[in-house]
């Protein structure tokens, strides 16, 4: 049975079993007797079973039709409802989304899912700030935030993970520089080396810190910014290294601008970011397809090697 016939069955035969009368089904679905009883006798020659009993009065359910009844109703509530979905995407032509997100995600991923959601809607204005992971959680929480992209160190009652990805730390250095070429690196081995680093890589409770809290040479920062931007300069210009997840260099990694070593360390090594929302507002259509699409783009990416 081709898709278009069972599209046309399943409402001939959810009428019919409605009705108990082919006659006033056709009535009802504007069609006539004949096409209505046409389309069931043959799809009880296809199972081989009886759907209805005729009878003066007009039809009953068999055992065998009520169970594809069911099926079949199931089948067409799932269908208005994804109707219903659609329907509301096509009809939802302006509103306004905030996004609130690390600094790393602001570079490359999230523009370009931008771009694509532009595309579904291109008339809803967005606003996009960074900040720290505490506070992009915070802000969720507080529904100051729409949607919010950081790292998930700790759960959070009031916010709900839609997805996560894996993001472990590493180190980023330029193709030229001793590290480069490592297959993967110990904080130990960065002893001697200046770090770049911005706000979002420390936070209030930085990883980065309690990791580096135990080296007998603690590591130097030479340059502290808060802006990614200037740390990435930094680092291609060869004032120092970057300790960061592969998320914000991606484009000058895959360039072959910068070399992403990874850090073999139990802490940075199994940080993870997500997509989260709010725990009690609720998703709509606009901002379900923006979070689907934004955790389609990092899933894409390959940011443990």
């Amino acid at each position: 049975m081709d898709t278009q016939m069972h599209s046309i069955f399943l409402k001939y035969f959810d009428e019919v079993a409605r009705q108990r009368s082919i006659r006033k089904a056709a009535l009802v679905l504007n069609v006539s007797s004949t096409s209505v009883n046409r389309k069931i006798l043959k799809i009880e020659e296809e199972l081989g079973a009886s759907l209805f009993d005729r009878t003066p009065e007009g039809v009953e359910l068999t055992a065998v039709g009520g169970i594809l009844l069911e099926h079949c109703r199931r089948v067409l509530h799932e269908f208005d409802r994804t109707r219903v979905l659609i329907d509301d995407m096509r009809d939802l032509r302006t509103g306004h989304l905030n996004i609130i997100t690390v600094d790393s995600v602001a570079i490359g991923s999230l523009p370009r899912a931008i771009n694509e959601f532009s595309k579904v809607y291109p008339d809803i204005s967005i606003s996009v700030t960074t900040a720290q992971p505490e506070d992009v959680v915070d802000a969720v929480a507080m529904g100051d935030a729409d949607i919010g992209i950081a790292f998930t160190f700790t759960s959070h009652p009031d916010v709900r993970i839609l997805s996560e990805k894996s993001a472990p730390f590493g180190a980023l250095v330029r193709p030229d520089h001793p590290l480069s070429g490592w297959p993967s690196v110990t904080v130990e081995d960065l002893a001697g080396y200046r770090l770049i680093r911005t706000i979002d890589a420390r936070g209030r409770n930085s990883i980065i810190d309690q990791a580096m809290s135990t080296l007998v040479t603690p590591l130097s920062t030479y340059v502290f910014t808060n802006t990614l931007f200037l740390a990435k300069e930094m680092i291609l210009s060869n004032h120092g290294i970057g300790l960061y997840t592969k998320i914000g260099f991606y484009d000058e990694v895959q360039r072959g601008e910068l070399s992403f070593i990874p850090l073999i360390q139990a802490t940075l090594g199994n940080v993870r970011v997500g997509v989260m929302a709010s725990a009690s507002a609720a998703i709509g259509p606009a901002k379900r397809l923006m979070c689907d699409i934004i955790s389609r783009e990092m899933g894409s990416m390959r940011l443990d090697s």
